[in-house]
């Protein structure tokens, strides 16, 4: 199963699609896997307040969905790393087997 981690809103609304999404059901559609929303919002940018923010900010609607699945997280850009952890986090509580993930680009220390 792939499911894409959201892009900000206001970036989705920028470029009129949200990238990941995209390449995530290109990659379910040419792979023949199944497809699952991520979906969550970041507000602030420091990284131990996106880190506390994101502990609460997934959840499985449905348990039987996941259970025992193989999980293909799509992130287009690395900055914290704290989405993807969170998002780990809940998928193996929810009974995930394994959780994996595909990142495009990871974001540069300045």
């Amino acid at each position: 199963m792939v499911v894409p981690l959201p892009t900000a809103t206001s970036r989705v609304r920028e470029r009129g699609f949200g990238h990941s999404e995209l390449l995530a059901k290109t990659i379910t559609t040419n792979l023949k896997l199944e497809y699952a929303n991520g979906q969550s919002r970041q507000l602030s940018s420091k990284r131990q307040d996106r880190l506390r923010q994101l502990s609460n900010s997934f959840a499985v609607k449905n348990q039987r969905v996941v259970n025992q699945q193989t999980i293909l997280l799509l992130d287009d850009v690395l900055t914290t790393g704290g989405l993807l952890i969170a998002a780990a986090k809940i998928l193996k509580t929810a009974g995930v087997r394994h959780v994996n993930a595909l990142v495009f680009t990871k974001q540069l220390q300045k």
